[in-house]
């Protein structure tokens, strides 16, 4: 049938085919050109602004400033309600916080008409001092959010006061004791940097109102529901007067889980009268988005000689930049999603201060702080088995999670809130860690291979693991109706940002009603077509959307049978899929469905489903690599990775393939070229492709994924996610791999040549 097989994607070739499907190709013809002066200052106070020259042009229809805007706090991020994040921006502040920050809005005819508007403004600056170094932040005598009246909906430990955007604390077991009793404790700390999110499509946003003067944004978003909600609020108009419309997207990865451009085109439109879009240009979308949280992480092991892990301790400080979008979720993901991978410790200790800087925001990022704990603890790991002279599989052997057992961190962290307790019923970790070893040759290669006098090769290895959903926040609804012919309409909300999301929400209906996967016509999403979802983030969509879309296959199947029983006057119809049988007669579907609306019974036959999470299953993966280092260079290459994963039941093994690979080179990118660059004045140096340098597919060698099914019993047909666990695993199995090929341990990211090569000279 349909699930476990790799039909192509549903959009696949409209996009090949260039067919218009993008927010800029949705947009009207005659839209106005918005763009958005920024800031040149990382941290100032606009002391006057000036428009007037640039509204005296006849072209230039709209210019918004702090002086003629809803003047909210609110939070940007994209997440549930109530909002994890603090409230501490505005849609144009007359306080600006970092250089990119947004200061004025212009919307004209012509791009060219704009840009000359853009050069009129003047702006007069009262210049304010600047922290850059997210280590001076905390209790920094310069206050970032000073009198801005910042809040969080509930206590997330949010202090302005001490440029504090959020804090979390939390223990298990008692440390101190237990790391007395220990025979060897190791303490090391672990810096990962800022990364961009390269998407291929920058932030795009379109506004209008329709024939019926309802506000219509379609927006390259993630969120679209949470979209509609934000702007509500913020601009003061009824939630049923705003329409958001996702179009297809290319490529989110967080980056577009938050608002960025949809106030700007929506309050142009609402002065004007006018359609509005924005695209952002590749600079604004590396100045002026979001950027992975960089952080610097202390880790403490403690545990025997033989091996047994006693203890784990954590201290993170993370750079949340101007404003702390996601500033405390990302945090705790970084321990919620790393420390149950070793469950057998007598002590946890996880604590962190999320700070404000004048850099650009950092925000939600595919990961989302379990790359940057899992870089720390599977580093940390290597070297607590070298220290114990111990093999590093054995010393992951002794500790790790298995299926049937549970973790005391489940049930004490969340996102934001607590978490939820569970049992792992799902893990295939062991036969995940074999495969790899077999695959990539561990044994004969580890831990080193002299190649000649200069080149050296080592392998190393990383186990990592994910969730599926946040439990009793994410909720996901499809609706499914059944159309005269026999096909059906699948709507949902969820959101497919390239990631096939609604091909394999297409086929998890099929698998239900039994029918092809042409059968299926999906829409995706429409806040006024199309039910509610939370969004694409947190690893949800396959778990928790495809839940909703079973349940509503479930019923419509329930409803057919149903009507065919009415129909034929027994109790025992049967549908297979294509055919309804009733005693000895037999009608398709396709002739069943076309007389039930012209003919007989008329009523349309629509299903809906809903589901909320309990649980959030984890997928797991090992991820394993050989490396070759040039020691007179420092140049280091990729020779193979092998990625082993367990997702549950891969609903199409292809489109699972392809969101690891990418994960997997998305990671091997932050581990060895990607970073946000910043200047002493907290400008971007990188801010083009031309400067920041993501890997290409030539630059890896082989990439080997496997999957090692198992079946999680909560998932839809044994689901888990995929999205996100392939990117974790890159930045540990690569320092090890590097630290086995030459005794040097580099614990800050990016590991570039010329990091290597000082580290192999101070050697």
């Amino acid at each position: 049938m349909s699930i476990k097989t790799s039909i192509p994607k549903v959009d696949g070739m409209g996009l090949v085919l260039g067919k218009p499907a993008y927010t800029d190709d949705l947009a009207p013809r005659d839209a106005l050109i918005v763009k958005v002066l920024r800031s040149p200052h990382a941290h100032a106070k606009i002391t006057s602004i000036d428009v007037s020259s640039a509204l005296a042009i006849p072209e230039i229809k709209c210019v918004l400033t702090h002086e003629n805007v809803p003047d909210h706090v609110f939070s940007r991020a994209g997440q549930g309600f109530p909002e994890p994040s603090p409230y501490d921006a505005r849609i144009l502040n007359k306080t600006v916080r970092y250089i990119g920050d947004a200061v004025a809005v212009i919307a004209g005819a012509t791009e060219k008409v704009v840009d000359l508007a853009m050069s009129k403004i003047k702006v007069s600056y009262e210049v304010l001092p600047a922290i850059i170094d997210f280590e001076e932040a905390m209790d920094h005598k310069v206050l970032i959010h000073a009198n801005d009246e910042t809040s969080s909906m509930f206590p997330i430990g949010h202090d302005a006061k001490r440029n504090l955007a959020a804090q979390y604390e939390m223990k298990i077991g008692d440390m101190g004791q237990t790391l007395d009793s220990c025979d060897v404790v190791i303490k090391e700390r672990y810096f990962t940097q800022a990364q961009a999110h390269a998407m291929t499509e920058p932030h795009s946003a379109v506004a209008y109102y329709d024939f019926q003067d309802r506000l219509t944004i379609i927006s390259a978003t993630q969120t679209p529901f949470h979209v509609r909600r934000i702007l509500a609020k913020n601009l003061n108009i009824p939630l049923s007067t705003i329409r958001v419309i996702k179009p297809r997207i290319g490529g989110g990865y967080g980056g577009k889980q938050a608002i960025h451009g949809e106030f700007f085109v929506a309050l142009v439109t609402q002065m004007t009268k006018r359609p509005a879009k924005l695209i952002y240009t590749r600079k604004e979308v590396f100045t002026a988005s979001y950027t992975r949280h960089q952080m610097r992480i202390d880790i403490t092991l403690g545990a025997m000689n033989d091996g047994t892990l006693k203890a784990i301790d954590v201290d993170i400080l993370s750079n949340t930049g101007a404003y702390g979008e996601h500033a405390l979720t990302v945090l705790m993901v970084a321990g919620s999603k790393t420390l149950p991978l070793y469950n057998h410790v007598d002590a946890v200790g996880f604590r962190g201060d999320v700070v404000y800087t004048n850099l650009t925001p950092a925000g939600a990022f595919r990961g989302y702080g379990a790359i940057q704990g899992n870089f720390a603890l599977e580093s940390i790991m290597d070297e607590l088995a070298d220290k114990l002279k111990l093999d590093p599989i054995e010393l992951r052997r002794k500790n790790m999670i298995h299926e049937g057992e549970t973790s005391k961190i489940f049930e004490v962290m969340g996102e934001g809130t607590e978490g939820t307790a569970m049992t792992v019923e799902s893990c295939k970790l062991e036969e995940c860690l074999d495969s790899v070893l077999t695959t990539l040759d561990w044994q004969k290669k580890y831990p080193r291979t002299q190649v000649d006098e200069h080149t050296v090769r080592g392998v190393g290895l990383a186990l990592a693991m994910q969730g599926s959903g946040i439990p009793y926040i994410d909720m996901a609804s499809a609706i499914l109706k059944l159309n005269d012919d026999g096909f059906f309409n699948l709507l949902i909300g969820a959101t497919d940002l390239g990631t096939g999301s609604d091909t394999i929400l297409s086929q998890i209906a099929a698998e239900t009603l039994g029918v092809p996967d042409d059968k299926i016509i999906v829409y995706s999403s429409d806040t006024d077509l199309t039910p509610f979802d939370t969004g694409a983030y947190a690893s949800s969509t396959t778990y928790i959307s495809g839940h909703s879309v079973r349940i509503a296959a479930e019923r419509m199947r329930e409803a057919i049978v149903e009507k065919a029983n009415r129909f034929f006057k027994v109790t025992d119809a049967q549908f297979d899929g294509e055919n309804i049988t009733a005693a000895d007669t037999v009608i398709s579907l396709k002739e069943f469905a076309t007389t039930l609306y012209y003919s007989q019974q008329q009523e349309q036959l629509v299903a809906h489903g809903s589901y909320v999470g309990t649980k959030s299953p984890p997928p797991y993966m090992v991820g394993a690599c050989e490396v070759e280092v040039d020691k007179r260079t420092g140049r280091i290459k990729v020779l193979e990775y092998h990625g082993a994963v367990d997702c549950g039941t891969p609903i199409n093994p292809n489109l699972a393939r392809i969101q690891v690979e990418g994960a997997l080179l998305q990671g091997i990118g932050m581990t060895l070229y990607e970073e946000v660059n910043y200047l002493e004045n907290g400008s971007v140096f990188n801010n083009s492709f031309m400067r920041y340098k993501v890997p290409t597919r030539m630059d890896v060698g082989p990439m080997h994924v496997s999957f090692e099914e198992s079946y999680e019993p909560s998932g839809p047909y044994g689901a888990k996610s995929v999205g996100e666990i392939g990117i974790d695993t890159p930045p540990a199995a690569i320092a090890n791999a590097i630290f086995n090929a030459t005794g040097v341990r580099i614990r800050s990211l990016p590991i570039t040549s010329e990091s290597l090569w000082n580290a192999l000279n101070q050697k």
